[in-house]
């Protein structure tokens, strides 16, 4: 009990953070001590709660049909649970000597201190936003919020043109570009790599890059942006490159994010090497015993490399509000980790990828042998059968599974999963060939394609021990 609670009444838990983990905490919380046992405030400094930020491209792109759809519990539901939510309210100070935040009304201006004996921080992560000539300039746009997307959605209705300019080629940057292809628009991603997705090897990029340039995207790589020029009205018109210069009536940021942790800095609690909140594995903030860290502010352990990494993925912001919430409603749970699993789509084409790159492999020490194969997603005689190109990593000499990569068409993606768990279990390639995995013509060839990718890195991994 906190100094700043009298013996004998309920604490106070105090969330920053009304998304994923900050309300799935709060949540969770609430299920196990009521509220005679436990307060609960939470501060969220937009309009929305508890949405799928994941889901915004595809709402810009209409196959989701409005923002409710991507909102899994509003901030009303939260409040008939007993948790004290406050929009449009920025926590701007945390006083962790005091065991006090400081918030401000956006709207108004006004601010006050609220005192905690549990301290939920579920500050998210920031868009990067390169300081260049024309970046505030209307017309350019970051999609990490759903206020974000509305704000996209209401600067195309005011706009009569139909040149999309997307700066970034990751996961949101190529996300994007499909939802403008949707929507009608001559689309131009410029980016800095050598290939797309830089999550996955150049190799396995230029396969993404093919099918976007198939899909009628200009693709341009190796590209540095240096401006964004304006017109006479103020609105963006063209991104310049050292090399080039083009055109847009719209453009949209897709660089990545930071962890948020501006707060968390400033209040002297512990960051990684990548900006991020480094917590135990009860995701305690190192070295302060009522305060817990979730979402894409932290920093997770790596399972495969060993490292630290930071990784903004709804999948584990809600795995992190889980075992805090237990955790603060008296409980326990803990997050061992992560073996880095994403997937994504541009129009028909699936990427996935799973635990390390080589650069991560090389970046940790291990020395790997890799393999590529290209098999069907069905039988090769069954209707629709469509290749995939499946990248895999072993250990040398101990043969253990390091990592995946699939790019392909239908059945590709979640193809990953298997590689997922045999990841988290440490098998090695040779026991991932025996594994009993589901068959039928319409679903898989024999041999599924990962299996195919396991018995050639079996072979690699044993001809070099000989």
């Amino acid at each position: 009990m906190s100094m700043n609670r009298a013996r004998g009444t309920r604490e106070r838990l105090v969330v920053i953070g009304g998304d994923a983990a900050g309300m799935s905490a709060a949540s969770q919380a609430r299920r196990l001590k009521g509220p005679d046992e436990l307060e609960i405030v939470a501060f969220e400094r937009g309009h929305f709660t508890s949405y799928s930020a994941c889901g915004i491209p595809y709402w810009v792109g209409g196959d989701v049909a409005a923002p409710e759809e991507l909102i899994a519990r509003t901030p009303e539901e939260h409040r008939e649970r007993d948790i004290d939510l406050r929009m449009r309210t920025e926590v701007v100070e945390l006083d962790v000597a005091g065991g006090r935040v400081r918030a401000r009304d956006v709207d108004s201006g006004e601010e006050s201190w609220t005192s905690y004996d549990k301290l939920v921080i579920g500050t998210g992560a920031r868009p990067i936003r390169p300081e260049l000539p024309g970046v505030d300039a209307p017309g350019v746009h970051g999609v990490q919020t759903l206020d974000d997307g509305q704000a996209l959605l209401d600067s195309l209705a005011r706009t009569r043109g139909r040149r999309a300019v997307v700066v970034g080629a990751g996961y949101i940057g190529v996300e994007m570009a499909e939802a403008f292809v949707n929507r009608g628009y001559e689309v131009t991603v410029v980016n800095r790599g050598t290939e797309p997705m830089s999550t996955l090897d150049p190799d396995m990029g230029r396969l993404v890059h093919k099918a976007m340039e198939g899909l009628g995207i200009t693709m341009v790589n190796d590209a540095r942006v240096t401006a964004l020029r304006t017109g006479d009205d103020g609105r963006v018109r063209a991104v310049v490159t050292e090399d080039a210069e083009y055109p847009a009536d719209v453009v949209v940021l897709g660089i990545g994010v930071r962890p948020e942790t501006t707060l968390a800095k400033a209040a002297g609690l512990p960051l990684g090497q990548h900006g991020g909140l480094l917590t135990d594995l009860a995701m305690r903030v190192r070295g302060h015993e009522n305060i817990w860290a979730g979402g894409d502010c932290v920093e997770v352990l790596d399972l495969v490399s060993g490292q630290e990494r930071h990784i903004a993925l709804g999948t584990h912001a809600n795995k992190h509000g889980q075992v805090i919430g237990t955790n603060v409603g008296g409980g326990y749970a803990t997050f061992p980790g992560v073996v880095g699993t994403a997937v994504s789509k541009v129009c028909d084409l699936e990427i996935a990828r799973t635990g390390l790159r080589e650069k991560d492999a090389h970046r940790a020490g291990l020395q790997f042998e890799a393999v590529t194969i290209e098999s069907t997603s069905r039988a090769g005689y069954y209707p629709e059968a469509s290749l995939m190109t499946v990248k895999m990593l072993a250990e040398r000499r101990t043969g253990r599974l390091l990592g995946v990569q699939i790019v392909g068409r239908e059945g590709a993606a979640k193809r990953v999963d298997i590689a997922a768990v045999a990841l988290t279990a440490r098998m090695t390639v040779e026991q991932m060939t025996a594994l009993d995995l589901g068959y039928a013509p319409p679903f898989s060839p024999v041999w599924d394609p990962v299996l195919v990718a396991a018995r050639k890195a079996t072979a690699k991994v044993q001809a070099g021990m000989r």
